[in-house]
């Protein structure tokens, strides 16, 4: 099973970057796939994440990004996206994705609530 996460790049103040992460070996359909971004120095924070079917499929965001950022899934794809506009540059980090089967609604934006994880994106915002 792999999570790979990827579209992350250099973009000026303002501008939009779109991730994608996409799975192999498993149907993020059925997952709550959630986004972190860890920058340097700095421990792995939520950044948001869409909830499994099962347990209502909402999407929540952290305040930070809540209205700039946002989650879709592409069930075809097998893939969930995060769409970042507005960006600034306490924005840039690495940006990783992760799933669960099993995550309850109070843990969602617990990182060691999601045993399977992406390699990680750099996202990096210039001012």
């Amino acid at each position: 099973v792999q999570l790979q996460a990827c579209g992350g790049g250099l973009v000026q103040a303002g501008g939009s970057l779109r991730l994608s992460c996409a799975a192999s070996g498993r149907t993020l359909s059925r997952d709550a796939v959630a986004w972190f971004r860890q920058a340097p120095g700095m421990e792995r924070n939520f950044v948001g994440v869409i909830n499994r079917p099962s347990g209502g499929g909402r999407t929540y965001y952290d305040e930070s990004v809540k209205g700039r950022f946002t989650i879709s899934r592409d069930n075809a794809r097998n893939t969930v996206y995060l769409q970042m506009n507005t960006l600034k540059p306490e924005d840039t980090a690495v940006y990783y994705c992760a799933a669960s089967s099993s995550v309850i609604m109070s843990s969602l934006a617990s990182a060691t609530a999601y045993s399977i994880w992406g390699q990680g994106t750099q996202v990096t915002v210039s001012s």
